[in-house]
């Protein structure tokens, strides 16, 4: 039986300006995602690398080329779509955290439900919170917990709604050594466990080195791609 790729990317072109202000931010990129797979997208900085992430998250339309989740064209979607699935279909980690400043841990975790007019699964929140160890935490705002803790917010926030496919762009940028090998643990516990696809950009080659598969961008075009470990 074939196996339908996760996500599918044909020919992904981003270009920014006119004339001669234009900037190809990404010149005609394609591949494809296996489900449960996780992928590092690594590359110098202006290479492309979060273009494209946004870009497979929903967040910024392409100029020309297409994105498939689950064979399903994502541009296809009005803005509304879009949004919907933004926070269904895609967990995004950023490296600033972009948590809600008057909302304590739990509740900027639950965030993407609520928006969403949802049940919460209490049961998995709690799960969430454990394997996090952010239990001790749920009532904290952002400003009193560490890096490290407000990234493990961002991560149950990202992976509450149970998305197919999570996004982190430079999830450790901001952390030192130990926080960001607790974090890509963590991401990887995610792959693991609940079988998310899992798309990381890092500058960080001891992260990278920990993926299934590298894609290395250079000057918005993919430089090289290989396959780690099956």
């Amino acid at each position: 039986m074939e196996v339908m790729e996760l996500l599918k990317v044909e020919h992904l072109s981003k270009v920014y300006g006119k004339g001669e202000n234009e900037v190809k931010a990404l010149d005609d990129v394609s591949f494809y995602i296996q489900p449960g797979e996780f992928v590092a997208i690594i590359g110098p900085s202006g290479s492309g690398k979060s273009t494209l992430l946004h870009i497979l998250g929903g967040v910024d339309r392409p100029t020309s080329g297409k994105v498939y989740l689950d064979g399903r064209d994502i541009y296809s979607q009005n803005e509304e779509q879009l949004a919907i699935f933004r926070r269904r279909e895609v967990g995004l980690i950023y490296q600033f955290y972009n948590l809600i400043p008057v909302l304590d841990v739990e509740e900027n975790i639950i965030l993407p439900v609520l928006m969403d007019e949802r049940e919460v699964n209490k049961e998995r929140l709690e799960e969430l919170l454990g394997i996090l160890q952010l239990h001790k935490r749920r009532r904290h705002l952002p400003n009193q917990l560490s890096g490290g803790q407000q990234q493990r917010v961002s991560i149950g926030r990202a992976l509450m709604n149970a998305p197919a496919l999570v996004l982190a762009d430079e999830p450790t940028g901001n952390l030192d050594s130990r926080n960001s090998q607790e974090i890509i643990e963590l991401l990887k516990l995610s792959n693991q466990k609940y079988g998310q696809t899992l798309v990381v950009i890092t500058h960080d080659e001891n992260i990278a080195l920990q993926a299934d598969r590298i894609i290395a961008i250079e000057d918005g075009r993919i430089a090289r791609d290989e396959v780690i470990r099956q």
